[in-house]
């Protein structure tokens, strides 16, 4: 993230648009051609590294206002005629929410979206490998159905790949504008800013330039939907892997011990308790999820500004990107590598505590398709009441399953053995292997792994 948030990179992109408005001049022939021969590759290089200490400094000491401080520092780079056409004829929102804009789309097309694709890719295969493994689903923090841990990070793998789909559309809608102090382009109607042939804009030239769009009307800043839907997706991806974190912390604990993270050969798990191995990576990622959620505050409140602009929403929009660094860092963990081997792939599934946590409910787990069944084949009271009423606290009490407590039954009730015959031998003979009972769990996690793999691809290979 340095390369776009770096503390004295943040006046770059503010500089490339800034740079293509001078091009647009030159190529209307405002500014006369002997003066653009001087905007040479050198000269733009030196503007475009004007690095925010220096701003801050003019800032502070003489202009007071960050725009004409950065204005007042590349007039003394170019240093001659060419100098004066700095900045016109924008104002100080046409370069910063559209250079803005730019921060952020190179943030994700090379950063965020390269970290995406490796951690899909990585997920995929731990999805793939662990695709059979039986375990106990859990809803409400109890044990309920089985599912298989390749199900359990297929949901996860899922809601990666929809809110990095969502991420990049938003990207592609990103839109700039050059329509000066209240957005009804005075200066470039009213002083006659018009390509000769009426062909198109000065801000359409000046944003084609930079590859965006303009809005499809701005006041002195851009509207504030289109960031604003980008960065609440990359926050919905940080929840994402907030919910990993969540999972993985639950399914370490010493009484689950499903999951483990890899401990490394320095590691320390506390400062006096030696035997501690703390779940301290999927803690961060779903402290990282915290941290981002809080961030989102501001972004509603930017949502609306007074008239066409005031500066309320100034401070707080500079702290935009603490969103996506945050993400990026959540991203990181997950791929932090230890002999070029990344986190999520030396993350290790415990075979054995899943078979044994599942074989703890295993008994019982099966009332929903025992008390379905059994409505099927013509009980006539209430199924489900049955089985929670009778069969579950008797399979308890005799620590036999459910199935053989209804058989149990229907050797004394005529009634219910003959609804019990009604039962197909198949349905029969599954309410005795509970571990058969995991759906399509195999099936969708393979199926999710494969169209995540699918989607990587795709979002790797568009750009606009």
């Amino acid at each position: 993230m340095v390369p776009f948030f770096g503390y004295d990179n943040l006046y770059r992109k503010l500089a490339e648009v800034e740079i293509a408005t001078l091009q647009v001049l030159g190529e209307l022939n405002i500014i006369p051609s002997e003066e653009m021969a001087k905007l040479t590759p050198e000269l733009i290089k030196k503007i475009m590294e004007i690095p925010t200490t220096e701003v801050d400094r003019i800032e502070k000491e003489i202009t007071k206002h960050d725009v004409r401080a950065w204005v007042r520092k590349a007039q003394q780079i170019i240093n001659g005629e060419l100098g004066r056409w700095v900045h016109i004829p924008l104002t100080s929102y046409d370069a910063l929410d559209t250079g803005r804009m730019l921060q952020f789309r190179d943030a994700y097309y090379y950063a965020l979206r390269q970290s995406l694709y490796e951690v899909v890719l990585a997920l995929a295969n731990l999805v793939e490998k662990y695709a059979d493994q039986i375990q106990i689903g859990r809803t409400h923090g109890q044990h309920a159905l089985p599912i298989t841990v390749g199900f359990w990070l297929a949901t996860i793998l899922h809601r990666i790949i929809y809110n990095w789909q969502q991420m990049d559309i938003c990207t592609r809608a990103f839109v700039g504008k050059i329509s000066g102090a209240v957005g009804a382009h005075n200066a470039q109607v009213g002083l006659n800013f018009t390509d000769p042939n009426k062909r198109e804009s000065f801000e359409v030239l000046v944003l084609k330039k930079l590859n965006l769009k303009p809005a499809k009307i701005s006041t002195q800043i851009l509207p504030p939907e289109p960031l604003a839907y980008f960065l609440f997706s990359s926050a919905m991806l940080s929840a994402t892997l907030g919910q990993f974190g969540r999972d993985g912390r639950n399914l370490m604990k010493t009484e689950i011990a499903e999951v483990a993270e890899a401990f490394e050969e320095n590691q320390v798990g506390s400062s006096t308790m030696a035997h501690k191995r703390n779940p301290i990576n999927f803690e961060g990622l779903e402290g990282g999820w915290i941290r981002t959620k809080n961030e989102l505050g501001k972004l509603l409140d930017n949502l609306i500004s007074e008239h066409q602009r005031d500066l309320v929403g100034s401070s707080p929009i500079r702290d935009y990107p603490i969103i996506v660094i945050n993400l990026q860092k959540q991203l990181d963990t997950l791929l932090k590598k230890k002999n070029n081997v990344s986190f999520l792939e030396r993350i290790t599934i415990n075979r054995d505590n899943c078979q044994i946590n599942f074989e703890k409910s295993s008994s019982f787990i099966l009332a929903e398709p025992l008390y379905i069944a059994l409505q099927m084949a013509g009980y006539n009271k209430d199924a489900h009441e049955f089985v929670n009423r009778q069969l579950v606290p008797m399979a308890k009490e005799k620590n036999i399953c459910l199935i053989e407590a209804l058989e149990e039954l229907c050797t004394e009730d005529v009634d219910l053995r003959t609804v019990k015959n009604k039962i197909p031998t198949e349905v029969l003979k599954l309410l005795h292997h509970p571990e058969q009972y995991t759906g399509d769990a195999r099936e969708k996690a393979l199926e999710i792994a494969s169209y995540a793999r699918q989607m990587a691809q795709k979002l790797m290979k568009k750009r606009d």
